[in-house]
């Protein structure tokens, strides 16, 4: 049996990996600043998330939603003080898609209506409806495909109201990214997010804040949202939730009730995620890693816009975007097989950082070094 070919692959086999370095096979050192798309949120193997895991692991690994598992509720209460949200309630799945499916089921249960607005540029998963609310037609299955998604400019208000205005009683949620990843990291404007919330209250819709990239502490605040100064009803994560290990889930306002089946998963929130979560939580508390992101990342967002090269630079914290010319298109490959640092994308030639949040300012500065590198060739 092969693989089914859909992942373009680089010729890379990491076999080691420890902070924000990794090795290949070959014995080649790489410092990463992709995380693996901004999974690895504290750094590769870290010893105490290695230690939370082992423990549990030698304990019980797994058993299903049918019994009492105290990890859960011992995550939600850790998630509530960390993230600002100690009056919402928690349900875990498995993956970001998962997540936002969830979310907008829930929405959907909650006010009985179908519509959902989603803006250009989104990406949200690739499941069932989350993909419909994704702005990729490539990746739209036909069964797939709905009426019942309105996309809309990012950061356009005048649009928003207009929608509203014509669809409000039908619109069941708005699901937005705080900041746009595959998008091109394009952030969504204080004021933009602040009509969102005031419009779903004035129409009976749910906000629901897609944090699965852009959250977990990588701009300086838990959510990048709530730069905004406003509440989402929903908040979405996943990727730097488990550090590597596949955890998901949903912060459910306390509006919303539940009923049992309601949602469901049989791997979300087993014992293996919950050790996964806490010690990534632990780890960002104990070591103040979204203190961290925001320092690191205002330095390297300053010094890259002093590089003339570059025709701008966005994001913030440790979520960082750098557009290109096209006729600089071959930086990011330079940075990979010439300079030995992992960055990732966002088409046309937009380079993508999205480190461990405990990235130090000596790597910050090696990066800036080798990219100054990369840009001559």
């Amino acid at each position: 049996m092969n693989l089914f070919d859909v992942y373009p692959l680089n010729d890379i086999e990491i076999v080691k990996a420890s902070g924000s370095t990794v090795w290949d096979a070959n014995g080649q050192e790489y410092l990463d600043l992709y995380g693996g798309h901004a999974v690895i949120s504290i750094g590769h193997t870290h010893p105490h998330y290695v230690k939370r895991l082992t423990d549990q692991l030698n304990k019980v690994g797994f058993y299903s939603n049918s019994v009492k598992i105290p990890l859960q509720a011992e995550l939600a209460e850790k998630l509530g003080k960390v993230s600002g949200k100690t009056d919402y309630q928690l349900f875990l799945c498995n993956s970001g898609a998962e997540a936002n499916e969830n979310a907008l089921k829930l929405a959907s249960f909650y006010n009985g209506r179908k519509k959902v607005i989603a803006f250009k540029g989104a990406f949200h998963g690739r499941t069932s409806l989350a993909v419909s609310a994704t702005d990729n037609p490539k990746i739209i299955a036909p069964v797939n495909s709905t009426d019942n998604i309105i996309f809309l400019p990012f950061n356009d208000e005048d649009a928003l109201k207009q929608a509203f205005e014509s669809y409000g009683e039908e619109i069941s949620s708005v699901i937005i990214e705080g900041i746009q990843g595959v998008g091109g990291i394009k952030e969504a404007s204080v004021s933009f997010l602040q009509l969102i919330r005031t419009l779903c209250d004035q129409y009976n819709a749910v906000y629901i804040a897609d944090s699965v990239q852009c959250g977990y502490g990588r701009t300086g605040l838990f959510y990048s949202h709530d730069y905004a100064g406003v509440n989402a009803d929903v908040y979405t994560m996943a990727k730097g939730m488990g550090n590597g290990f596949p955890v998901a889930g949903i912060s459910i306002a306390p509006k919303f009730t539940a009923w049992h089946s309601m949602l469901g998963t049989t791997f979300g929130g087993n014992h293996l995620a919950c050790a996964a979560a806490l010690a990534v939580l632990e780890v960002m508390e104990q070591d103040q890693l979204m203190e961290n992101a925001a320092k690191i990342g205002d330095y390297l967002i300053t010094e890259l816009k002093k590089t003339e090269e570059i025709l701008e630079v966005r994001g913030r914290g440790l979520m960082i975007g750098i557009e290109l010319p096209e006729e600089l298109s071959q930086v990011k490959k330079n940075l990979l097989f010439k300079q030995f640092i992992f960055t990732g994308e966002a088409k046309p030639n937009v380079i993508r950082l999205l480190p461990a949040l405990n990235l130090t300012k000596a790597q910050a500065d090696q990066f800036l070094e080798n990219f100054k590198i990369a840009i001559k060739g």
